[in-house]
C-alpha cells in the first residue's frame, strides 16, 4: 500500500531496519486508508466510513484490532512503540475538515490543516525512529510533515479543484489578485505565479526547520527521513521548472532523480551534528 500510493515515502522507508520499516508502513497505510475515505467516497458514505475508521484505530490501540490487515499491523506497532493515539485523533480532525468542506480564510487555517493531516505523522514516526532532544525534536518532526503537506497542496491545486476544494488561503488569494475564476480557468497569471512562489518559500522554510531535527533521530532512521524529505522537496523544484503550472501537469520527481539525491542526503547527514558512524 505504501509503495503504490507514495513512491517517495516508500523510498525513504527502505532505509529503516526491517521491524521499524514494518511499523512505519503500518502507520502510513492506516493514515492512507483514512485519506482515501474522504477523497474517494460520497459525503454520506464517507461520513460513516470515517467514523468506523476512527473506531478501528482506537480498537487497534486498545489491542483489539478490527478485520483489516492494517488494523492488526497498527495494533502490533502501537504495542511495540509509544506511538501516541492523540496524533491519530488530530489526523481524524483534519480528515473531517476535508469532509466538511472547511473554508481556509488565512495562513493560520492552512497551517492548522497541514498540522492535522500530515504534521502529526511526525509524532507517529519519531517514536519508531527513536530520538534525542525531546519536545524540540518533535516540533521539528511536526514541521517536516507540514512542509510535505504544503508541497502536496501546491502540487495538486488542479486536482483539488476537481474535487471542489481550494486550500489556498482567502487572504493570500486577495493579496495576489487571484480569483476563483482564475483558478477554475487554470490560468497561471503573474499574481498566481507570485502566490505559488510565496507558498513554496514557506514550504522550503518549513523543510529547513524540520531537517534540523533529523540528526536527533537514531541510527538508519536519519537517512530514511532525510531521503524522503529531500525527495519531497524536489517536487517544489519541478513545480518551479514548470513555471508553477499545476493545472495541466502534476509536478513530480522521477525515479532516477530520486536516486541521484541519495548521495546528497548521505553527505548532508555525515556533516550533521550527531550523524556518527551508525549510518
Amino acid at each position: 500500500m505504501t509503495r503504490r500510493h507514495s513512491q517517495t515515502f516508500y523510498l525513504g522507508s527502505r532505509f529503516f531496519p526491517a521491524r521499524q520499516r514494518a511499523a512505519v508502513w503500518a502507520v502510513y497505510a492506516t493514515c492512507r486508508d483514512g485519506d482515501d475515505i474522504v477523497d474517494e467516497l460520497g459525503a454520506g458514505e464517507a461520513e460513516t466510513r470515517l467514523a468506523w475508521w476512527w473506531e478501528r484505530v482506537q480498537a487497534a490501540f486498545a489491542g483489539t484490532p478490527g478485520p483489516y490487515p492494517t488494523d492488526g499491523a497498527l495494533a502490533w506497532a502501537a504495542a511495540c512503540w509509544p506511538i501516541p493515539l492523540a496524533a491519530f485523533e488530530e489526523l481524524h480532525e483534519g480528515l473531517r475538515m476535508d469532509l466538511e468542506g472547511y473554508h481556509y480564510r488565512d495562513l493560520e487555517d492552512l497551517t492548522l490543516y497541514c498540522r492535522r493531516v500530515a504534521g502529526v505523522v511526525g509524532f507517529m514516526i519519531a517514536p519508531i525512529c527513536g530520538y534525542d532532544g525531546g519536545e524540540r525534536t518533535l516540533t521539528r518532526a511536526l514541521r517536516l510533515g507540514q512542509a510535505m503537506q504544503l508541497t502536496n497542496i501546491l502540487r495538486d491545486v488542479g486536482e483539488d479543484l476537481e474535487r471542489g476544494r481550494v486550500y489556498l488561503p482567502e487572504t493570500l488569494l486577495r493579496e495576489y489578485g487571484v480569483t476563483r475564476a482564475v483558478l477554475e480557468a487554470g490560468t497561471v497569471t503573474p499574481g498566481y505565479r507570485a502566490l505559488m512562489q510565496h507558498l513554496s518559500a514557506l514550504a522550503r522554510a518549513w523543510y529547513a526547520e524540520g531537517r534540523a531535527g533529523i540528526p536527533c533521530l537514531h541510527g538508519r532512521a536519519r537517512l530514511a527521513v532525510q531521503t524522503a524529505a529531500r525527495s519531497y522537496e524536489g517536487i517544489l523544484d519541478d513545480l518551479a521548472r514548470a513555471d508553477f503550472d499545476n493545472f495541466r501537469r502534476r509536478a513530480h520527481v522521477s525515479g532516477p532523480r530520486k536516486l541521484l539525491m541519495l548521495p546528497q542526503a548521505w553527505w548532508e547527514l555525515r556533516g550533521g551534528a550527531g550523524a556518527g558512524a551508525e549510518l
